[in-house]
Formats: structure tokens, C-alpha cells, sequence
């Protein structure tokens, strides 16, 4: 799998003029891929808007940090608040597009992301009201586990963190759109075929005359 690819792709959702959450883990990679020119306002739920790429350790301000930790820079004009206006943010529905990671998405937009039974969790903060409240919610994640099972299912078996709330999928070896009808196949990774990418998705695709490669 090459997570540079997967991360190269998921940063052509962006587009100028657009303000955009970024989940901890693969979708916090994604700002590094953006032109420093790009006119884009990434929030970060801890009360950031105007966030930018990480900061060198030389530079690093400790108390300048995203939602996951890392020590970031800010844009020229960016802002600082508390978490009652950051998440009025967020419930106002003022954010473009979250882009979150996922233990488990199934067909129908399901999305699971904060919970394996089990095992130890923070809580699911503010997932719960980015899956629910953003214009467009994108999942960015691995095809398969570490074990090598579909993460992309026809029903989720892990708790959920919100039910139809997931617009487009991008793993390392697809790209799909939640439709009315079902999961709808738009793109696939320039090294698999057809035939392997059904072989290891558990959910059930839609395949059209025309799928783009990245």
C-alpha cells in the first residue's frame, strides 16, 4: 500500500475557499499534500481555524497543537477559541467537508471510527458531531485490517459514531461514492484489477462502464 498515494488522492477533495476538518491520523497527513497558496481554512475542534502544517521542532509552540497533538502553524488571519465556539462551528453546519478515519463504513454511509470493544478508548468526542453536522463527510482509511478483512462492509459490527453520514470512501485501492442504490465504485488503484478489489470488500459494489484510476 503506499500511503503517500492514498494521501495525494484524498487532497484532491479539497478546494479553494473551502473550510475543512481534518480527523486524527491519515486525514491530519493531508494538509502537508495542500499548495501553500491554497486559499483553505482547516478547523481543528480543540478551537483552531486557520491551522496549518506542523511546525519544526525548532519552532514548535507548545500550547499551538491540533485536535490530535501535533504542534502546527497557523495561517496569516487564522483564529484561536474555545471549544463552545469551536463546536457552534461545527453544529451551525459552517465546515465544507470532515474528512475522518474509519475502524468500519458499510454501504449505506454507517460509519464506525471511535470504539473497539475491549479496548481502550478516549471517547468519542467530537466525531459524533462532525459525522452528523458537516455538508460532506469523507472517510479516508486502509481497504482492509492489519488481518487483512474488509473495513468497508454491508452493515458495520462495531459502535456506531454516526448512521448515514458518509458521502465518498477513499482507501488505498478505491475510490466510492454512498448512493441511494448502494456503494458505487468511481476509481480504483492503479495496481489492482477488478476482480481483486470485490475479492477483498466485504460490501457489495456498484460497478459502472467507466472507473477512473489514481
Amino acid at each position: 500500500m503506499s500511503i503517500d498515494r492514498l494521501v495525494r488522492r484524498a487532497a484532491q477533495e479539497i478546494k479553494s475557499g473551502q473550510i475543512i476538518n481534518l480527523g486524527i491520523g491519515l486525514p491530519t497527513m493531508l494538509i502537508e499534500y495542500l499548495p501553500n497558496d491554497m486559499e483553505v481554512l482547516i478547523h481543528s475542534e480543540n478551537g483552531v481555524l486557520g491551522a496549518w502544517k506542523k511546525a519544526p521542532r525548532e519552532l514548535a509552540e507548545p500550547q499551538l497543537i491540533d485536535a490530535g497533538g501535533n504542534y502546527i502553524t497557523m495561517r496569516a488571519g487564522g483564529s484561536i477559541f474555545d471549544s463552545a465556539v469551536s463546536f457552534a462551528l461545527i453544529r451551525r453546519s459552517k465546515l465544507d467537508i470532515s474528512i475522518m478515519g474509519a475502524f468500519e463504513v458499510d454501504e449505506k454511509g454507517n460509519l464506525a471510527n471511535w470504539k473497539i470493544p475491549g479496548r481502550f478508548s478516549p471517547g468519542i468526542g467530537g466525531a459524533m458531531e462532525l459525522a452528523q453536522k458537516t455538508k460532506k463527510v469523507i472517510v479516508l482509511c486502509t481497504h482492509n485490517d492489519k488481518s487483512g478483512q474488509s473495513k468497508i462492509l454491508k452493515q458495520c459490527t462495531l459502535p456506531l459514531t454516526a448512521k448515514h453520514c458518509v458521502s465518498r470512501i477513499i482507501t488505498d485501492k478505491a475510490v466510492m461514492d454512498i448512493t441511494d442504490e448502494g456503494l458505487l465504485l468511481k476509481e480504483m488503484a492503479q495496481d489492482i484489477t477488478l476482480q481483486e478489489l470485490i475479492a477483498c470488500t466485504e460490501a457489495n459494489l456498484i460497478i459502472p462502464d467507466t472507473i477512473g484510476r489514481f
